[in-house]
């Protein structure tokens, strides 16, 4: 029982656990990061790539690739001592992975492990931006803007909420695998770079159209697969903890799909391969804070809403912010997010409850955990944004490169319409 109390307080198992190497859950680790690999450079790649326009679906696959590499540097470098150092506002001491050896252990696994699975989440997170503002952004600015943003932005809410340590920030907000850490920061991120770039030229007066529906289908499959270790991994043990995360993860998942096409044929009359990907993603996402704590009842409420709600953003809201939100990242990552964070208080196993726990008071700490990644991460990112553009003599490609497609000018190559 004591990690579910602990996942209640948003204090990692791993802070707490005795440091005796536990050689199953190794084994579940080292699986789960790899999993959580395969989300970047294959599932993102591929879902993203095929919601692009084919003159830059290169570009868009690269930027995928150039986050896992730029993230995994940067992590290791400093991102993880940000993240999960000793410190109040930002952890120290870890720069460089000092003072970290192969038998260092985090809880009962190593901690060379634990750098290495966390680095997967950083990565994936900085990817996930990209989708806002693919089409039209300089590749050495996304580049530049990657590195420092997972160190700047991402690190530091890590650290507030998942490093353990009593921070100012930490508001015993509940967040399993990283609802808000990754999803919603990733998203508000991605929105703020899009407003700063502006719209893509042709936006609003030509049908964009996704390059491939087989695709998005692929990379959406791919994500699935993975997000089995992003979830389920989360709870860093081989336990029943973990495979209720494995559970409930695969149940929204399939929820959101349903309700994301249910919706789109009461709308539209169609039932799309690109909704029915996409809502898989919703669901994914909406289940991610409560996937160590929401039984399957809950799943399914998680995930079908997660869905419909993703299409209603997707379809509605964007129209009505005007934003060029390229591939739909604050839809389905940031305003899904948000509803995974609040499903989480309402959302719990009996299981996972606390005798003394009040959702009214873990709402507030819900809502209190949202407000702060949106505004930390709003301000920090365009601050981020505006270095990574001075660095590079601007941020946005010019109108020739984007009217001809980014794959072509920027990679000289072009991708075979599949």
């Amino acid at each position: 029982m004591k990690r579910f109390f602990l996942a209640l307080l948003a204090l990692p198992t791993f802070a707490f656990a005795e440091d005796t190497l536990n050689s199953g859950d190794t084994a579940w680790m080292l699986v789960a990061t790899a999993f959580v690999m395969l989300m970047t450079p294959a599932g993102l790649a591929l879902f993203y790539g095929g919601l692009t326009r084919s003159k830059n679906v290169l570009n868009t696959i690269g930027m995928s690739l150039g986050s896992y590499a730029v993230g995994t540097l940067v992590w290791v470098l400093i991102g993880y001592s940000v993240a999960f150092g000793d410190g109040d506002l930002i952890g120290t001491g870890k720069v460089m992975l000092s003072g970290i050896t192969a038998d260092s252990l985090s809880g009962t696994i190593p901690e060379l492990l634990f750098v290495a699975f966390q680095g997967t989440f950083a990565a994936i997170a900085v990817a996930i931006a990209s989708g806002s503002m693919i089409e039209r952004v300089k590749f050495s600015t996304f580049l530049i803007f990657a590195a420092l943003w997972v160190v700047v932005v991402y690190a530091p809410i890590t650290h507030w909420a998942w490093s353990g340590n009593s921070t100012t920030f930490n508001f015993g907000e509940m967040d399993f695998a990283g609802g808000t850490v990754v999803h919603l920061n990733a998203g508000v991120a991605g929105f703020v770079v899009a407003m700063i770039l502006g719209r893509r030229k042709d936006y609003g007066k030509v049908a964009i159209k996704p390059f491939s529906p087989i695709l998005v289908t692929l990379g959406a499959a791919l994500l699935w697969f993975g997000w089995f270790g992003f979830n389920a991994g989360s709870e860093v043990a081989a336990d029943g903890v973990a495979a209720s995360a494995f559970l409930v993860t695969n149940v929204a998942a399939s929820l959101g799909v349903i309700g994301w096409v249910l919706v789109e044929w009461l709308v539209y009359k169609k039932a799309t391969l690109v909704g029915a990907a996409s809502g898989a993603v919703a669901g994914l996402v909406a289940i991610t804070p409560a996937s160590g704590s929401a039984g399957v009842e809950g799943a399914i409420i998680i995930g079908l809403v997660g869905g419909a709600l993703g299409f209603y953003g997707v379809s509605k809201l964007k129209t009505m912010f005007k934003v060029d939100d390229s591939l739909d990242a604050f839809w389905i990552h940031g305003l899904v997010g948000i509803w995974g964070s609040v499903a989480t208080a309402i959302f719990i196993a009996d299981y996972a409850m606390a005798d003394d726990y009040n959702m009214m008071s873990q709402l507030v700490a819900q809502f209190s955990a949202i407000g702060l990644t949106i505004v930390y991460s709003g301000i920090a990112t365009a601050i981020v944004f505006f270095i990574a553009s001075a660095l590079t003599g601007g941020g946005r490609v010019d109108e020739e490169t984007e009217a001809r497609g980014l794959d072509e000018v920027v990679h000289g190559e072009k991708a075979l319409n599949i």
